[in-house]
């Protein structure tokens, strides 16, 4: 299978700077993790692809499929020129909604009784587009306009009924979990700053995210929940004292690298992704708490803020965490997309409202769209 084929039955797509791995056909398709792995256990398939939600009480989209690939390099298709058409329809909450929800959370942050210290909240944007888009269309504008040609398209449809002909493509930064061998390695982002075109700008943005107490702590919270859910699975575990900052084309992140070696050889990517899912990163912390609040406020994620990946036969594989990415509807002309930020005790509402702003130019850019004021 080339690249230039994966309209015709192409399932899924992972672009990472070192590989893509791609695969075609669906032999089957499991709704949940156990079955996925059960599937994979008997070793009648060569990998296991797809996407879990934010929920994972929720169906999964996971598919066994007829032919996997793996390739080095990013994945390089030029993406089409035509211009879609795409703009904006609606907005989910509207801004000023978003940062009273905002304020709503950091009081409940405060309140010694409600149980919570972090919690990431979200909005959506429905977009509609004049000319139908695939997903690997999607996908090529979104990797061309990455400097690291990070890009991805899973289908959804092993999620049921409601997600028949849905794709879920995006371009995240974020590792949630990376296996070769029986070593397991992490890269969490937390804590968020806007790029600037101004290169001066752009370097005090750096600079303050880095010396940020509020945004450290945030950061704080990933490392130690993930650090946390690993340890118990690995015989050593490599968690560094300091994070450093990461960048994408919209956006500076404070990021830790973490690494250790599985215990158990038959420990899974997957099993992997789904132990540590979700992460204070996305999510909040403590975990039911936050995902309740949420599910309060925003109702169902749907595959937003959950994991995309592979898991091969042998266990390896690698799974990110599913932002700066969109719902593609079965006709390629609608689209649902997402941005969220960590709320703490310190957050100001304008101040996470800009920030939700900054990371929805991910996917709006590559529909060459400007989000509105």
């Amino acid at each position: 299978m080339a690249d230039d084929d994966l309209h015709h039955d192409a399932v899924f797509l992972l672009s990472r700077p070192e590989e893509h791995v791609y695969a075609s056909g669906a032999r089957h398709h499991f709704d949940s993790v156990h079955a996925a792995r059960t599937h994979l256990d008997h070793g009648d398939s060569p990998a296991i692809v797809g996407a879990l939600p934010f929920d994972l009480r929720r169906p999964c989209s996971l598919i066994a499929p007829r032919d996997f690939r793996r390739r080095p390099g990013r994945w390089c298709r030029s993406p089409a020129t035509a211009d879609v058409g795409a703009r904006v329809t609606a907005a989910h909450p509207e801004p000023e909604q978003h940062e009273r929800h905002v304020a709503d959370a950091v009081r409940a942050i405060a309140d010694p009784c409600g149980g919570m210290s972090k919690v990431v909240l979200a909005r959506r944007l429905s977009v509609q587009a004049t000319s139908a888009l695939s997903p690997w269309d999607l996908a090529a504008r979104l990797a061309a306009r990455d400097h690291a040609g990070n890009a991805f398209a899973a289908d959804l449809s092993a999620a049921g009924s409601e997600y028949e002909g849905h794709h879920l493509v995006g371009s995240t930064p974020e590792v949630l979990i990376h296996k070769r061998g029986d070593v397991v390695s992490c890269h969490p982002l937390a804590g968020s700053a806007p790029r600037s075109t101004d290169p001066t700008a752009d370097q005090e943005n750096a600079r303050r995210l880095a010396d940020s107490p509020k945004d450290r702590r945030e950061h704080g919270y990933v490392v130690e929940a993930l650090a946390s859910s690993l340890a118990p699975l690995c015989t050593d575990l490599e968690v560094p004292a300091e994070p450093t900052l990461t960048s994408t084309p919209t956006m500076w992140h404070l990021g830790t690298g973490i690494r250790g070696r599985i215990a158990d050889p038959g420990t899974t990517a997957l099993d992997l992704a789904a132990a540590v899912h979700p992460t204070p990163a996305i999510c909040g912390t403590p975990t039911p708490a936050a995902r309740d609040h949420i599910l309060s406020v925003e109702g169902d994620r749907g595959f937003y803020a959950g994991a995309v990946g592979w898991c091969d036969a042998r266990g390896d594989g690698e799974w990110m965490v599913s932002i700066r990415c969109a719902d593609l509807d079965p006709d390629g002309r609608g689209l649902i997309t997402w941005a969220g930020g960590g709320i703490v005790a310190e957050s100001d509402p304008a101040d996470e409202l800009a920030e939700t702003s900054a990371k929805f130019r991910t996917v709006l850019s590559a529909l060459d769209i400007e989000l509105p004021a």
